[in-house]
């Protein structure tokens, strides 16, 4: 296992333990991280951002998503009442986000992060996230070990492919993809 999985692997472990999941099998494994993709995201200087967005509000179809992000910021959460707070860049650091898929896994005690990025009108953007994702031929579904207890299941289980493309189908709406998988 390569050292980058092996941190995703133990935060992933440290996310599972607080859900009562004893251990990740090579079947969880697969479900949790079977599959990454990394993504390089340009964003040219615009000359009236206040005219155009980066990237609409959305959350991520991923069980995780770890970001790497330049000097010049542009990340935005979405906060209590509505407002969207700014995620500074930190040199050195990473921005890790819950996606939907663990949102799903989890039966909703872990909420993936609704967030959008803002065009910059004085210098390029970069950003590098890399999408921990089940693989596409997973069924991702509340994790047993959650509903053994008699907790209700909150989501169905669903294709993660099939999860994958109603995300692209459509234009970014907030985090109106998880209720795809909503019972």
């Amino acid at each position: 296992m390569k050292r980058s999985e092996l941190v995703i692997r133990q935060l992933l472990d440290v996310l599972m333990r607080r859900l009562n999941v004893k251990e990740i099998d090579e079947k969880k494994e697969s479900l949790l991280m079977g599959s990454m993709r990394i993504n390089l995201n340009y964003y040219p200087i615009c000359p009236n951002p206040e005219l155009t967005v980066g990237v609409g509000r959305h959350s991520d179809v991923s069980t995780l998503t770890v970001l790497l992000q330049d000097d010049i910021g542009g990340l935005y959460v979405k906060g209590v009442h509505d407002t969207w707070v700014h995620v500074p860049p930190i040199r050195g650091s990473l921005v890790i986000n819950i996606g939907d898929a663990l949102q799903i896994m989890s039966n909703g005690r872990y909420k993936s992060v609704e967030h959008r990025v803002i065009a910059n009108g004085s210098s390029n953007r970069v950003s590098v996230p890399i999408f921990v994702n089940p693989r596409p031929s997973e069924v991702i579904g509340p994790l047993p070990e959650l509903l053994e207890g008699g907790e209700e299941p909150l989501y169905k289980q669903v294709l993660y492919s099939d999860y994958v493309k109603h995300f692209f189908r459509k234009a970014h709406d907030g985090k109106n993809t998880v209720e795809f998988a909503k019972i």
